[in-house]
């Protein structure tokens, strides 16, 4: 494990400084399993600082290294052994806990936040910040969750609330992508809305549709308009406008056929309401 470094602005590249991702912080891990599985949520969410209190010894042919993924590569290797006192001393704090005060009697673990309300919190947070993760089976004590600054804890069942420390810092740092990711590996989803002339048409079209089909005219007007609301809601592309007034406009045109051949042999027309 390298040196100690502490926190502070980074270089952006451009000459001014790009604030610096926070830190994760382990208190005495007990398994080198789960420092290698914590590392690796971090390089999955773009996070590469890590900080050790009092760790078991990290072999690169044991289970840290096993289980850190591609992290074992910079993250683990780089990791730096402090202590409780320097983390409080260099940082904005957050210490994680599952168990939670319910109201402002006991000030360890209330007030406390969602991993979301920290990340929101976190954007106007311009300092180096820790994210503290306790022991695998006890977390953090109330002593040292009351020398942090903030308090985060994972909705979870009321009845198994406990996520092993290896769940909990994959859920936490995934809700705080936003702050620490810049591009994922997903595709651009931006949708455009269809041309409001298209949407119009194909109104137009199911309209017809529905008068075609025998529906009452204030079934037909409550049937438009329940279609209007849904496809309001759903923004739908062009292409997809396209393609319903495709099989709409071709419903359309049998059911046309359909009334003329019925009235040319003077057959009745399928069952109306």
């Amino acid at each position: 494990m390298s040196g100690s470094r502490t926190g502070g602005d980074a270089d952006d590249g451009s000459g001014g400084t790009a604030r610096r991702k926070p830190v994760v912080v382990l208190v005495e891990p007990e398994t080198p399993g789960n420092v290698g599985t914590i590392a690796r949520a971090m390089k999955n969410f773009g996070l590469d600082d890590l900080k050790l209190v009092d760790p078991p010894e990290l072999r690169e042919d044991g289970e840290a290294y096993g289980f850190a993924g591609h992290a074992r590569e910079d993250v683990l290797p780089n990791a730096d052994e402090v202590t409780f006192e320097e983390v409080v001393a260099n940082y904005h704090t957050v210490g994680t806990t599952a168990i939670t005060g319910e109201d402002d009697r006991s000030h360890e673990r209330f007030p406390f936040k969602t991993p979301v309300e920290l990340r929101e919190s976190l954007k106007t947070v311009d300092a180096p910040t820790a994210i503290v993760f306790g022991r695998e089976g006890r977390g953090l004590n109330n002593d040292e969750l009351s020398r942090l600054d903030e308090v985060c804890s994972i909705p979870a069942d009321g009845d198994y609330p406990v996520l092993n420390l290896g769940q909990a810092a994959t859920v936490l740092l995934y809700e705080l992508r936003e702050l620490t990711v810049g591009e994922t590996q997903l595709p651009d989803t931006a949708v455009t809305r269809a041309p409001e002339d298209d949407v119009e048409r194909f109104h137009e079209f199911f309209g017809d549709f529905l008068e075609a089909t025998g529906q009452r005219e204030h079934q037909r007007e409550k049937t438009a308009l329940l279609m209007r609301r849904l496809l309001g809601r759903a923004h739908p592309t062009e292409r997809e406008i396209h393609s319903l007034l495709g099989v709409f406009r071709k419903a359309n045109a049998k059911l046309e056929h359909a009334d003329h051949l019925a009235a040319k042999h003077d057959e009745p027309v399928y069952p109306r309401e």
